[in-house]
């Protein structure tokens, strides 16, 4: 399958808020998907679920959670949670939603091998997505054939 779908992912890690749009605006994202298990922070608190849907609305960007069907912290760890009925369902809709509009998945590690984002990118390149991890203005990172 030739590959022309694009799907983005960032940590929100220890940015700034002012940081953390701005990578969204330069790389033309229309949609966040938050796939953070537990979206809250007490070191964090712009990352709170509740505050970054209020900002991403107010720049006109959508935000998603699907931290239900794709977030981090299985029993019996994620690489076997891949396997689930849930877990499928969310890749579908990251999909669906990828066919609509320029989407990034967001969770909280800054580097994609240290989080499960990198598991559910694996899952997107199998299905023939092109997924760029955004590492900083300018950095992005590919997982090789």
């Amino acid at each position: 399958m030739e590959v022309s779908e694009v799907i983005y992912t960032l940590g929100t890690s220890t940015r700034k808020p002012a940081e953390f749009f701005s990578l969204i605006e330069i790389y033309g994202i229309k949609g966040i998907v938050d796939v953070r298990r537990f979206p809250q922070s007490k070191r964090f608190p712009h990352f709170n679920k509740d505050n970054i849907k209020k900002e991403s609305e107010r720049l006109g960007i959508s935000y998603y959670w699907l931290g239900d069907l794709l977030g981090g912290f299985r029993t019996g760890g994620y690489e076997s949670y891949k396997k689930e009925a849930s877990y499928l369902k969310g890749l579908k809709k990251v999909e669906s939603m990828a066919k609509e509009s320029v989407i990034v998945l967001i969770c909280a590690e800054r580097l994609p091998r240290k989080c499960h984002r990198f598991q559910i990118a694996k899952s997107l390149k199998v299905h023939g997505w092109e997924v760029i991890h955004i590492i900083d203005e300018g950095h992005t990172w590919q997982l090789s054939e």
